[in-house]
């Protein structure tokens, strides 16, 4: 999966997870249907979250290979 389709399939699995979490907050679902959805719902959590996994390792792979800078930490408030 290319770094655009895996970026836009987190995207689209975190904005049905929100939707399913709109449904069972609202208690309009029968149980049946809200255990359903709550199932659904954590098989994508489960994928978001090993996307963000693999985008931390990536992350942390780029910061360990800077030929050998030590990258400082971004604070916004002293770049103002």
């Amino acid at each position: 999966m290319s770094r655009k389709t895996s970026v836009r399939h987190f995207e689209d699995n975190l904005s049905e997870l929100e939707n399913i979490v709109a449904q069972l907050e609202s208690n309009q679902l029968s149980l049946e249907d809200a255990l359903k959805a709550f199932e659904k719902g954590v098989k994508l959590s489960q994928d978001c979250q090993s996307v963000l996994t693999q985008a931390e390792q990536k992350v942390q792979i780029l910061l360990e290979t800077n030929d050998g800078e030590r990258l400082e930490n971004f604070d916004a408030e002293t770049e103002q």
